[in-house]
């Protein structure tokens, strides 16, 4: 029933869903020429022999998977969705240089609407399918097990927030997590609340996270900004949103004056804010990245307004903020800037990451801050104390370095999804 109220009220929404993706493209959140693909229009033929579908969200959910792609069988071929550009300016860097572009084709994923689906679907005719942590789309599924398509959900992550949500609706719930043939949860806690609500084959053998290798950078332009910023005090608040960056701007008044020379980088979660987030900065010395301005000489403040560069900006600030935390939004990835020996405070609204946080603070390796007031003392504790800051960057490392040996199961376990000869071997008839 609600199943179907669901297929029906998504199918009336359709022309509202083409108006916001029109939307979208004047906001940059598109690509016009690629807009069919939302739809699940491809001209693009189907590779030949077995084809894995892998969906993730964003940039957070495919760079977790980057090594599992690595570690498939190289006789298989593979389908990427995701849903925002910037996710796909990420894998057309890194799919070449982890030599993958011949078999890992990027597409957008189609909204959830049943003919968008099913058309995707008869199009590709994926011999299985994935979804990356907690990308739900009930049409997709549906379609996907109309079609006998096995089915496996990557990394699950269900916070008892959203565990809460579904036990309202159990009969749905059951339906929708019954529908995965397996499932790898990020932790016990995430496979208990998922078992609960019907799913199957669940396995909590590790989170992907924290087998991610460090993010990449280009070592010459790591080597100048490094001469450049020699000596400096520098800290850096990452993947900020609305709302957080007054606050950093804040912070970094109220040290300023303890700390000569401090360079406070600032990056947004969303690059395109770049301009945005400078306009705050109410008579500071400002640069912007994006513009290809190198940080102010003055105290002030740096935007990190670019896409495929945290693992530069992670390596020039040994003292990170990680960002989406005092608004409640979640959160963001501590393993990245931990895994390159960094100083990691979060705010109070690390839901979306509880698993990481749980054992960085295990190790020592995170501090949680209540609010700027409280950040601000912890930002001028790292600068007073290298040697604590750097006791903690080398907890970081190793609370986030284990597990190195899961992206090669979860691959085994996505290859024993499609049979030795594959039902779509062929194009259709």
């Amino acid at each position: 029933m609600l199943r179907a109220l669901y297929a029906g009220l998504t199918t009336l929404a359709s022309p509202l869903l083409r108006l916001m993706l029109a939307r979208r493209v004047r906001r940059g959140k598109e690509i016009a020429a690629r807009l069919p693909e939302r739809r699940g229009i491809d001209a693009t033929p189907r590779p030949p022999g077995r084809l894995l579908w892998l969906h993730a969200a964003s940039v957070g959910e495919t760079v977790s998977v980057l090594p599992v792609l690595a570690a498939l069988p190289p006789d298989m071929q593979v389908l990427m969705t995701t849903g925002t550009v910037t996710s796909a300016a990420l894998l057309d860097r890194r799919l070449p240089e982890l030599g993958l572009q011949t078999r890992v084709r990027h597409r957008f994923v189609p909204l959830d609407v049943p003919r968008w689906a099913g058309r995707f679907l008869d199009h590709w005719r994926p011999d299985a399918a994935a979804f990356v942590e907690s990308e739900i789309w009930p049409n997709l599924l549906e379609g996907c097990a109309a079609r006998g398509i096995p089915l496996m959900l990557v990394n699950a992550r269900l916070s008892p927030r959203s565990f809460t949500r579904w036990r309202r609706l159990p009969g749905l719930a059951r339906r929708i997590f019954g529908r995965f043939d397996r499932v790898q949860a990020q932790s016990d806690g995430d496979a208990a609340r998922l078992r609960q609500l019907g799913a199957r084959g669940v396995e909590s053998p590790g989170n992907l996270k924290f087998a991610t290798p460090p993010l990449p950078v280009r070592p010459a332009e790591l080597d100048r900004l490094a001469a450049l910023l020699a000596g400096r005090p520098v800290w850096l608040a990452a993947s900020t949103n609305p709302g957080e960056e007054a606050q950093i701007i804040g912070v970094h008044r109220h040290l300023a004056a303890d700390h000569p020379g401090l360079l406070t980088l600032i990056v947004p979660r969303h690059p395109e804010r770049g301009a945005e987030v400078a306009a705050l900065a109410g008579g500071l010395p400002v640069a912007r990245r994006a513009l290809g301005e190198d940080p102010p000489a003055a105290p002030g403040l740096w935007i990190g307004d670019t896409l495929g560069e945290m693992g530069l900006y992670y390596r020039l600030a040994p003292i990170v903020f990680v960002g989406r935390s005092l608004v409640k939004l979640g959160g963001q990835n501590p393993l990245e800037p931990a895994r390159l020996g960094c100083a990691v405070a979060a705010g109070p609204h690390m839901f979306n990451f509880a698993e990481p946080v749980r054992v960085l603070e295990q190790h020592g390796a995170l501090a949680r801050v209540a609010d700027a007031s409280a950040l601000a003392l912890w930002v001028d504790a790292m600068l007073r104390d290298p040697a604590r800051r750097a006791a903690m960057g080398a907890a970081a490392t190793a609370a986030a370095s284990h597990g190195q040996d899961l992206p090669a199961r979860v691959a085994a376990m996505l290859a024993a999804l499609i049979p030795t000869a594959p039902a779509c071997a062929g194009p259709p008839a």
